[in-house]
């Protein structure tokens, strides 16, 4: 790369490359670290639950829901399936009005699936800098949780 002049500046190609590899490590930890948050109080809800169902193995009738949809939980309740998202965001940016926008989508084609529900349990700072993408979606999504809903323990009420 430096014969072909690709990079001029070694130091900065290798400083950058750094970088990049490190705020890629970061980038989901908080993701990974709600999603465990999660599972606990699922665990200590003593209902059942499956991680990382994909949307194609779900029994539902055909519709727009994403196909290549990975859900990180889904609980099954005599009467509904549930299909569970969760993040955390530290930071504001693109992504959470990206993500407001998406879920939003996904929770109106929900509603026309009979005993299909789609929650939504995100927190963290990055919302304060996204108050008017959450607010939307607050309030067309009635299953949108926080981690304080977790604590009120929000499952035994939503599953019963």
């Amino acid at each position: 790369m430096l014969e072909k002049h690709l990079i001029s500046h070694l130091y900065d190609y290798v400083t950058g490359v750094e970088a990049g590899m490190n705020s890629n490590g970061r980038k989901n930890r908080g993701g990974h670290q709600m999603e465990h948050l999660v599972e606990g109080f699922l665990k200590k809800s003593g209902i059942p639950y499956d991680r990382e169902v994909p949307s194609s193995s779900l029994k539902l009738p055909i519709s727009s829901l994403p196909q290549n949809k990975r859900w990180d939980f889904t609980v099954q309740t005599p009467n509904t399936l549930y299909a569970i998202e969760t993040n955390f965001y530290t930071g504001g940016g693109s992504k959470l009005n990206e993500t407001a926008r998406s879920y939003r989508l996904i929770a109106e084609e929900a509603r026309n699936i009979p005993g299909f529900t789609f929650v939504w349990i995100t927190d963290g700072k990055g919302w304060l800098y996204a108050k008017n993408s959450l607010h939307e979606t607050f309030s067309f999504l009635d299953t949108l949780y926080n981690i304080s809903d977790l604590e009120a323990d929000i499952f035994s009420k939503l599953f019963a």
